[in-house]
């Protein structure tokens, strides 16, 4: 089924649900995380109204796309929609692997000035939303749209730095697997993620985990510094499998695009 694009603020809308409208996670207030994940969230899964933040941290960690993309994948394939703000270089492939549904995808590739706008309608109709941070977001509009989210029962997932969020991930240690002496393919990625936060998320956690993933976690016992280093605001990159595009995985489902009027 091909993609199609979706213009203007009316059309964005008329894509979301109604926030009046009934759950149609059937009123669960813990959407689901891959099984590898759920150690770093206080709720064992991403609770509605929640903002869960992932740091973009420093390129030779990189790593948060490949997670960004993990923490919607099983909500997604529960029938959640999910929606990817400020982000023009989104990999749909990269997405389609890892079981996000293209079909209950919204993509609004340059949100413009009104960033927090297209936010705010968003999360009125939309479970998860993620969002690329902009270089300069005020503390005010960071409450505000926090507060929106907690209103409209969906989950706020920034990329980049984000003061505030119930709980922050990051990806702090990586090295991949697949090279051999002089030959080889680049095949998984063995990460360090690190959650902090506050409440029931206060006490810093970090595992080690598979990305993609192969269902294998291994918890790290010791205590991690309170102390981390804020993270600079980052870009979020996914990147689909040499050779694949777009168009070449349209088939999988409608990939919702949402652009400026």
């Amino acid at each position: 089924m091909a993609g199609h694009m979706v213009v203007g603020s009316a059309a964005l809308a008329g894509l979301v649900r109604p926030a009046s409208a009934p759950d149609p996670a059937g009123g669960h207030r813990v959407l689901p995380v891959a099984p590898e994940l759920t150690g770093l969230l206080p709720n064992r899964g991403l609770r509605r109204g929640s903002t869960v933040a992932v740091a973009a941290g420093q390129p030779r960690h990189s790593g948060g796309a490949s997670l960004v993309l993990a923490l919607l994948a099983e909500a997604s394939r529960g029938g959640s929609w999910c929606a990817v703000v400020g982000v023009p270089t989104f990999g749909a492939g990269a997405a389609a692997e890892l079981g996000i549904a293209l079909d209950r995808l919204a993509l609004v590739p340059n949100p413009g000035p009104e960033w927090a706008t297209v936010i705010a309608a968003l999360l009125d109709g939309v479970d998860v939303v993620v969002t690329a941070v902009p270089a300069s977001v005020s503390a005010s509009v960071a409450n505000r749209l926090a507060a929106r989210a907690r209103q409209r029962g969906s989950v706020l997932v920034p990329y980049g730095r984000w003061e505030g969020a119930d709980v922050t991930l990051q990806v702090v240690r990586g090295a991949w697997e697949g090279l051999g002496p002089g030959r080889g393919r680049l095949r998984r990625r063995e990460v360090t993620v690190s959650a902090r936060g506050r409440g029931a998320a206060a006490r810093p956690k970090e595992i080690k985990v598979w990305l993609p993933g192969d269902e294998l976690t291994r918890v790290i016992p010791r205590t991690v510094a309170s102390a981390v280093d804020r993270p600079a605001a980052g870009r979020l990159r996914p990147v689909a499998s040499p050779g694949r595009t777009v168009a070449g995985v349209s088939r999988r489902g409608a990939l919702t695009l949402v652009g400026p009027a």
